[in-house]
């Protein structure tokens, strides 16, 4: 943590020098000591510490300086830090406006030169300001602060990713928080310039893209190499699995994530099935842990970064960046998994990120405090989520099109909903239309499918966790797909009748391998995968074993 800050101010330079080395001798450890002559460098200095979001706990001031007095210096720099201590150092001849200014800015005390010895005069008085100062002292959060507007789809695609990458941050609303006005004012920020990123250093990034905030939050976006062992799209669990197993044992391996490391199962607020935790973990410390884990292991990990196609050259794969980059690798294993599928409803595009998400309800946890809360959804990452949101939310409506959740969430998540009073389980239902106000959902149209029948419903915020598309639209390359778009993989491929035309080699695929050898999926993004976390981390492990077996054979 940051030490508060001693601001001394003097235009004598001896007397500046000996309170600064009375003040060094006494408060060094605790406090850090600043001075200068000047009062309009000091204001100047001042405005610049409070955009690098230090702290100044005491203002030591002259009163009769040639820039301007004491008293009017400390009238101009309160504004910035309110609650720092205000002493005056004062001449007999000024002990009037010293008094005076007790009621015009609130000074806590006036000390006249000279102050020796400073044992007796000097120090008491500032021990007893700076105790007090200390008992009201609350340390401001010390790191990433986003300041925007809560129904904007923009700041919540950044709230998304720092979350996703797991950046400590502190979400300021700019209508609603004083610390935001307060920065908006310091740096004056405009409508214009929202979501603004506040770094720790005090930089404000205006209205940044994803890329521009991942650079300067020190991600690696660029490749370094132009050659790998493997290369692996897509950092949920069977890519990272896959990283770790790579890496440990001697690839030369680059994992490449489009958005933030974990995927859906990084969202999930608990995993309470995963084998050796038998307390559940989030998605979050999962992909924490996995992602130390790879890199430990001498893993290269570009994110965000996007891969918009891979070819064949030379008997080399080539990987397409977003950026425009190409490079070269022996193998692919592809995990980039599935999307949640786009409800089907009136009215839902012109919401969404502003109170309609898709996933994300870690995100937006905190601001469904008191509201009326809707997921759309029955399978296990749904279930999660109105757990989770139920210790926000005042209610928290599961809407499912079928009876119950029975037949697609698992048993111990369901026990687990029923016993929670402010969950309410609606069958038989679909969202016909999305209503709102102020560029912000407000109401839900519902529809029995039994009787047809419709309701509107008030709604603040609506959660979507339907179907799983799998994200390989971005593939141009002869990979056979079924028909809803999963990989298909090893014996699987036989029964394709174009199979055999692009297949030439004398063995049968691998088990994780495409029809274009060296190429492998695993995880949900494969045809027949089992859509749960440990059996995405086993493909990923296991597509490692085959990638040895393929370079053995070029």
């Amino acid at each position: 943590m940051k030490r508060p800050i001693i601001f001394a101010l003097d235009d004598d330079p001896q007397v500046l020098r000996a309170v600064t080395r009375d003040l060094k001798s006494e408060y060094r450890k605790e406090y850090r000591i600043m001075s200068t002559e000047s009062a309009n460098d000091a204001i100047e200095a001042i405005i610049e510490l409070k955009k690098k979001k230090e702290v100044i706990a005491l203002f030591l001031i002259d009163q009769r300086m040639p820039e301007m007095l004491g008293v009017e210096f400390l009238t101009e720099v309160k504004k910035y830090f309110p609650k720092a201590k205000k002493v005056l150092l004062t001449a007999y001849s000024d002990t009037d406006a010293a008094i005076k200014a007790i009621n015009d800015v609130q000074l806590d005390y006036y000390l006249t030169k000279p102050w020796n010895p400073p044992e007796e005069k000097l120090y008491p008085t500032l021990h007893d300001l700076l105790n007090a100062w200390q008992l009201t002292y609350q340390p401001e959060f010390d790191g990433i602060k986003l300041i925007g507007y809560q129904f904007s789809p923009k700041s919540h695609d950044i709230k998304d990713f720092l979350s996703g990458n797991l950046f400590p941050f502190q979400w300021l609303d700019a209508e609603t928080s004083d610390q935001a006005k307060e920065i908006i004012a310091l740096h004056n920020i405009t409508t214009a310039d929202m979501p603004v990123i506040s770094l720790q250093d005090g930089n404000c990034f205006k209205n940044p893209s994803i890329i521009e905030l991942a650079t300067a939050l020190g991600l690696n976006a660029y490749p370094k190499d132009n050659l790998y062992d493997v290369v692996i799209i897509g950092a949920g669990p069977s890519g990272l699995a896959a990283a770790v197993y790579g890496g440990s044992e001697g690839l030369k391996t680059l994992l490449i994530e489009k958005h933030a490391p974990g995927g859906q199962a990084g969202t999930s607020s608990r995993i309470e099935n995963y084998l050796g935790f038998p307390n559940g973990l989030s998605g979050q410390e999962l992909t924490h842990r996995a992602i130390t884990q790879a890199k430990r292991f001498g893993i290269e990990f570009l994110s965000p970064q996007e891969v918009t196609s891979i070819s064949e050259k030379d008997g080399y794969k080539s990987i397409s960046l977003g950026n425009g980059e190409c490079i070269s690798t022996k193998s692919v294993i592809i995990t980039t998994g599935v999307n949640y599928r786009k409800l089907e409803a009136e009215g839902i595009e012109n919401y969404t990120g502003a109170g309609i998400y898709y996933g994300s309800s870690m995100t937006e946890a905190q601001a469904c405090q008191g509201k009326e809360v809707y997921i759309v959804g029955g399978g296990n990452s749904a279930g999660q989520s109105a757990v989770y949101l139920s210790k926000f939310a005042t209610n928290v409506y599961i809407l499912v099109r079928k009876e119950d959740l029975t037949s697609s969430m698992s048993s111990y998540l369901i026990d687990q909903i029923e016993t929670i009073d402010n969950i309410t389980l609606i069958g038989h239902t679909n969202i016909s239309k999305v209503l709102g106000e102020n560029d912000r959902i407000t109401q839900l149209e519902l529809t029995s499918t039994v009787t047809n029948e419709t309701s509107l419903v008030s709604a603040d915020a609506l959660f979507i966790f339907i179907g799983a598309r799998p994200y390989t639209d971005w593939i141009k390359l002869d990979i056979i797909k079924n028909e809803r778009g999963f990989i298909e993989t090893g014996r699987d491929l036989i029964r394709y009748e174009n199979f055999k035309k692009i297949w030439k080699k004398e063995r049968e695929p691998f088990l994780l391998e495409t029809c274009s050898p060296g190429i492998f999926a695993s995880g949900d993004v494969r045809a027949g995968a089992m859509n749960r976390v440990a059996s995405a981390v086993g493909e990923g492990a296991m597509a490692i074993k085959f990638v040895h077996e393929y370079l053995a054979e070029i």
